[in-house]
């Protein structure tokens, strides 16, 4: 990313719109372990959001680690280290929350500038081994400290992606003998699948400072088995680089890891060479920096049903004004009492009619009743003939009145919608769900299809809009409408879904439905034996 416009992408069909009340404003890139997204606390501060992928979420082992190292970073405190904040290690899936940095990263400064000068490095090299000090000390080593890791803020360098380093070892490419990290920023040892100690970060940091003043990598780019290879079995080329640095990038870059300079000394030898200055001075660090990024506004929640307010503002007023509302205020009074006599009248005559009408129809027998209902069909006044004659006193009418004005407002008040559970659903491409009943068909005309391609497969819809949640489980109906609202997409990509995913459905009919994942097989999505399994709820309109 070269330009400040591009850090902050709009976010895609796939992209949950919330994880964990954290309501997403853009997307800021992917990793190996996730994608990375854009949020704000309640207060407003911005907060990167990371989202590891289905796959590791999956893996018991790498949900294990992440626990741990969640744990630990939480301890990280430190002026040039981007806080964790928050995150959730069982979370489906896992997340967690560090505080944003308004600033490029160090690869994209120099990918837009070319090499940084002298004293910009030197101060960029003091702050990230005050970052690697801290995290030290909280027993974690970062293991992949490279350039697009360190982020530049307006007061000095952060090291990110501090807390998450060694949840990676358990991903396939451990699994295959491969080593973990980015290969142009290994140490020796760690190329090699030796012991990693906080002495891999510091040759890391040799690498990293190395890049910054030549504006490429140190050991050369190319196949990443040759890049090893020069890691391993080659003295590292400082002809290149700026004088004044080269003795400290040499002691960085030592084959030994016991014979490099520790992190204290690394302090001490930039401060030494900076002498008095705070850093590299506030034009020049700006220039490094370049175009001052804009961080896009929190997202609001959605807007409440009701938006009138229950309490009308008030404003002082001239004495006329407030005598012309007093008297609109009486008029709107004497007409409500009025209308509401007309309306209680008309319901007690109602009722009354009703009921002596019922007990002439008792006293007649059977054939008068037919004889009523004959009558009433036919549009007859019958009806308030019988009323007019005698038939039970007044208390009787007037409690029998009540009785009925009583059971007919119970039974105008809205009823909540109703949860209908269908558990165990399978979708497969031959298959479909119905929101309405009957929801299982076996054919391809149901609200809810089950579609794959060569490389991945989705839930798709005609008429219904469909969203993942990305919040803690256990959502319910007011959630998923939370999520609805203002969403408009008809198919959701199954690539972040995991057992135990959420899913919303919204019917044009009103219906919505809660779909939570129990299986999901689409590994080989062409294979013809990709499906999915789902407990679903709906709640009727």
């Amino acid at each position: 990313m070269n330009h400040p416009a591009e850090v902050f992408q709009a976010l895609q069909a796939d992209d949950p719109p919330l994880v964990a009340g954290y309501r997403l404003a853009a997307r800021l890139g992917a990793g190996g372990m996730g994608r990375v997204y854009l949020s704000h606390t309640q207060g407003g501060r911005p907060v990167a959001i990371k989202v590891v992928r289905p796959e590791l979420a999956d893996n018991p082992d790498f949900r294990r680690r992440f626990r741990r190292e969640v744990e630990a970073a939480r301890r990280v405190r430190g002026a040039y280290t981007a806080e964790l904040i928050d995150a959730d290690a069982n979370g489906v899936p896992p997340w967690l929350a560090t505080l944003y940095v308004p600033g490029p990263s160090l690869a994209d400064a120099v990918t837009r500038r070319g090499p940084l000068p002298v004293s910009a490095v030197l101060w960029l090299v003091a702050g990230v081994a005050e970052a690697l000090q801290a995290i030290h000390g909280a027993g974690i080593v970062h293991r992949d400290l490279k350039p697009s890791n360190v982020l530049l803020a307006a007061d000095g360098p952060r090291v990110i992606d501090f807390g998450i380093s060694l949840a990676s070892d358990i991903t396939s490419h451990t699994a295959t003998g491969s080593a973990v990290g980015t290969p142009q920023f290994m140490a020796p040892e760690q190329a090699s699948g030796g012991e990693v100690t906080a002495a891999t970060d510091v040759f890391a940091l040799g690498q990293t400072a190395a890049f910054a003043a030549l504006g490429e990598p140190l050991y050369g780019d190319g196949p990443s088995v040759s890049v090893l290879y020069r890691i391993v079995h080659s003295e590292p080329d400082l002809s290149l680089l700026p004088v004044q640095l080269r003795p400290l990038i040499a002691r960085c870059l030592a084959a030994d890891p016991a014979e490099r300079a520790t992190l204290a000394e690394v302090v001490q030898w930039c401060r030494q060479r900076l002498g008095g200055d705070a850093g590299p001075g506030p034009e020049v660090w700006r220039e490094v920096m370049g175009p001052e990024v804009r961080v896009p506004a929190p997202v609001p929640d959605p807007t409440p049903v009701h938006t009138t307010p229950l309490v009308a503002q008030t404003r002082p007023t001239a004495p006329d004004e407030r005598r012309a509302r007093k008297r609109r205020t009486t008029l709107i009074t004497v007409a409500a009492v009025a209308a509401g006599a007309l309306v209680a009248g008309g319901l007690a005559w109602t009722v009354m009619d009703a009921r002596d009408g019922s007990r002439d129809r008792k006293a007649a027998g059977p054939s008068a009743a037919g004889a009523g209902a004959s009558a009433r069909s036919g549009g007859s006044a019958s009806g308030s003939d019988s009323a007019s004659e005698p038939g039970g006193s007044a208390a009787e009418r007037t409690e029998s009145g009540a009785d009925a004005g009583t059971k007919g407002s119970s039974s105008t008040a809205p009823e909540p919608p109703r949860a209908i559970p269908y558990p165990s659903q399978w979708l497969d491409e031959k298959n479909s769900l119905n929101i309405k009943e009957p929801v299982e068909r076996k054919d391809r005309k149901g609200d809810l299809r089950f579609v794959c391609n060569d490389t991945n497969c989705s839930l798709e819809s005609d008429k219904s809009v469909i969203t993942m949640l990305y919040s803690k489980p256990g959502a319910t109906l007011e959630s998923c409408r939370i999520a609805l609202t203002g969403a408009d997409s008809r198919r959701l990509p199954l690539a972040a879904a995991a057992a135990g995913s959420e899913v919303c459905v919204k019917h044009p009919s009103g219906d919505i439905a809660l779909l939570v994942i129990q299986v999901k097989s689409t590994a080989l999505p062409k294979s013809g034996i990709s499906f999915l399994t789902a407990d679903m709820t709906v709640w009727r309109a």
